[in-house]
């Protein structure tokens, strides 16, 4: 038997222990401590869990927790359950709540794509009182609702996101910066307004300017971009460089020195070819007439051909190829067999006019240079045959083919030369060699699609020929203004000039109604700001611009100009003075021969063209017009060959430098990331029997 002393020795050690194992008994008998809840932090949680947290939290909890099932609702997409929360959330709610609600409900609004109520709400909004991650939400909310529009503000916006970013959400903010930058439209950079403490927008226009004055030479670049840093060291694109900026300061420009173009030297595409081979050489050579010149000469003053008169056009050649109806100023309207037709009228004479010239604009022209060229024929041989003779010729550069056949066959084909090709074919391929560059009317109708947005238009109707053509004009319009978050567009078709006629005839004019366009089928994208994401609806949720409704409030027409002279006073038959309904055309109907007395009947209506023939240069524009005889479809192709010449020495800029954009005579030119070539077209206005530019 152990002593006593022993036995209270070994009975004191163990009373630490049993204190220990009663506290935590106590500690496990007790009810689960709620998770906190923090409505300003992050939310990392699924909206199952945050629901899950209200039915369990007590009342002065569960608003929290609903805010924050409602913010993982609308990450998840699922818009109307996000919709009923907001309607069950309890009243009162405190500040910090009713401000978090405000940004949910901006959120929602965005998601849904009602842009102007998300803009209104965040409009009203108090970002001192936010925390970190509201400031940063406020932020990304606030760019999105910007839709993308290149804007003095929506930089002010991004240059205050980035302080509260990382990583790549960081430089996404910068690329973003400067891509916005380089967009901004023209108008926008001649009025210019900055406040005098705006020292880090100051720095980015700075480092726009020293970007534009020396892109064209990447030594000079380098060393204006070093400069820059040294006077700008605590600017954010100093620290952390554009991407693209960086790309290209470190590119390569592609070799000129010699140049294959590839065209139809024979067949009924040649017109098409030459005049484009004269834009080419012309600009290769330096002749381009770019000094200003009186309005005589302009698009809307063409030049006066001897024999022109009032009252008389000219009877079309008879060497041009023969005519279609469904032909358009595009090399795409030529078949793939070699056949190609001219737009009908296109060959009127051009009568004195005393419409306005647009106001001058500046159009960047590849310089001339010794650089070699050398045409070969895509008639008479296969175009893998045609890739080998030049690269065997020393080719460092091929510009074509013009005809959609052949520009398929060469994507097929393996070549490692640089292409810009002269057309588009059905379905994109991607290649880092090659770029497309055409003048297709799909073209022009997701330009109107764009035009027609900006200017707050939520309902269009098309009136296209009931033809091939006028279909892939629909479709095309039509998958672009969803992607701008339009709802469905109503096409029309319309006949012969006699069907036309019949109606005008009747009174019973044009309708404005029609049936849906569909477009090809794309998922809906979602949109992700500095890492926070407004994600589409799902797929059982449509979004709101699909169950907008009302009268159609524009109308885009394609049409010759003779069939314009009937259809616009048929429209004017269906709708009143008062009526707020606008009139589009494309470049189709825009033609040689237009008297005053056309311009006083298209009162009102707005049309689109390539800036040579909207008054960009009326220099040029009075030398081409007098090589082409006034043809404005050939004029149009001639501007192509000017601007592929400058595509060319561009080449690798355009193929490799996102937001790259080049200032050209038919239109303002980008790339996609596939390289195919958009164009921005100049957009000008029939008003009181002048053309001016559209306001």
């Amino acid at each position: 038997m152990l002593p006593s002393k022993v036995v209270r020795k070994k009975a004191g050690r163990f009373v630490p222990v049993l204190l220990a194992g009663l506290i935590l008994a106590a500690c496990t008998g007790q009810t689960p401590q709620a998770p906190s809840v923090n409505i300003q932090g992050p939310a990392t949680g699924t909206s199952s869990y945050y629901l899950q947290q209200v039915q369990q939290s007590p009342d002065d909890n569960k608003a929290d927790w609903q805010l924050l099932a409602i913010r993982a609702l609308l990450n998840e997409g699922k818009y109307p359950q996000a919709y009923q929360q907001i309607n069950q959330l309890p009243q009162p709610l405190s500040d910090v709540q009713r401000q978090e609600l405000q940004l949910l409900t901006a959120q929602l609004r965005l998601g849904t794509q009602d842009f102007p109520s998300a803009q209104g709400i965040l409009a009203k909004l108090d970002i001192s009182s936010m925390s970190k991650d509201q400031q940063l939400r406020y932020y990304g909310l606030k760019i999105a609702a910007n839709q993308g529009r290149p804007s003095l503000d929506l930089v002010r916006m991004l240059i205050a996101q980035e302080p509260l970013l990382a990583d790549k959400a960081h430089q996404d903010n910068i690329d973003a910066t400067w891509q916005t930058l380089t967009q901004l439209p023209p108008e926008q950079m001649r009025s210019l307004a900055i406040n005098a403490d705006e020292n880090t927008l100051q720095g980015w226009l700075d480092l726009l300017n020293v970007y534009k004055a020396n892109r064209n030479d990447p030594d000079m670049l380098k060393a204006a971009i070093g400069d820059w840093q040294a006077r700008y060291p605590q600017n954010p694109a100093a620290k952390t460089p554009p991407t693209a900026l960086g790309v290209v300061q470190n590119l390569q420009p592609a070799s000129t020195a010699k140049i294959a173009l590839l065209l139809p030297l024979s067949g009924q595409a040649q017109v098409f070819a030459s005049a484009i081979q004269k834009g080419f050489n012309d600009a290769k050579n330096g002749l381009l007439n770019a000094a200003p010149a009186p309005a005589v000469g302009s698009a809307q003053n063409p030049v006066g051909l001897s024999g022109d008169s009032e009252s008389n056009n000219a009877t079309p050649d008879a060497s041009q190829p023969s005519q279609d109806a469904d032909a358009v100023v595009s090399p795409s309207a030529a078949p793939v067999d070699g056949a190609a037709s001219t737009p009908a009228d296109a060959t009127d004479s051009a009568q004195p006019a005393t419409a306005a010239a647009q106001p001058a604009a500046s159009v960047t022209t590849a310089p001339a240079s010794n650089a070699e060229i050398k045409v070969y024929d895509t008639s008479s041989q296969p175009i893998q045959q045609v890739l080998a003779q030049a690269q065997q010729d020393g080719a460092t550069l091929v510009v074509g083919p013009l005809l959609k056949d052949k520009v398929q066959q060469l994507a097929d084909a393996s070549t490692p030369l640089n292409v810009l090709a002269l057309n588009e074919p059905e379905k994109i391929q991607n290649h880092p060699n090659l770029c497309y560059f055409a003048l297709s009317p799909e073209d022009e109708a997701r330009d109107a699609a764009h035009h027609i947005w900006q200017q707050g238009k939520r309902m269009p109707l098309l009136l296209v020929p009931r033809s091939a053509l006028g279909d892939r004009v629909s479709k095309a319009f039509a998958q672009e203004w969803q992607t701008l978050g339009g709802a469905t567009v109503l096409q029309q078709g319309f006949g012969s000039a006699a069907e036309l006629k019949q109606g005008i005839n009747s009174g019973a004019g044009i309708r404005l109604s029609g049936s849906p366009v569909t477009p090809a089928v794309n998922e809906p994208q979602g949109i992700t700001i500095a890492g926070l994401t407004i994600p589409a609806p799902q797929s059982n949720t449509p979004p709101a611009a699909e169950a907008s409704g009302g009268a159609v409030d524009a109308v885009y027409i394609l049409a010759t100009q003779s069939e314009l002279q009937l259809i616009k006073p048929m429209i004017a038959m269906r709708i009143s003075s008062r009526s707020n309904v606008a009139l589009y055309a494309s470049s189709r109907s825009f033609q040689a021969g237009a008297g005053p007395d056309f311009r006083l009947e298209m009162e009102g209506l707005q049309f689109s063209d390539i800036p040579l023939l909207s008054g960009a240069n009326p220099g040029l524009m009075q030398q081409a017009a007098r090589s082409f005889n006034n043809d404005f479809s050939l004029v149009r192709l001639y501007a192509m060959g000017i601007d592929a010449w400058t595509l060319a020495n561009h080449f690798s800029e355009v193929r490799q430098t996102p937001g790259f954009r080049i200032d050209g005579n038919t239109g303002q030119l980008s790339a996609t990331d596939d390289c195919v070539i958009n164009r921005k077209l100049t957009w000008s206005q029939y008003r009181q029997g002048q053309v001016v530019p559209a306001s």
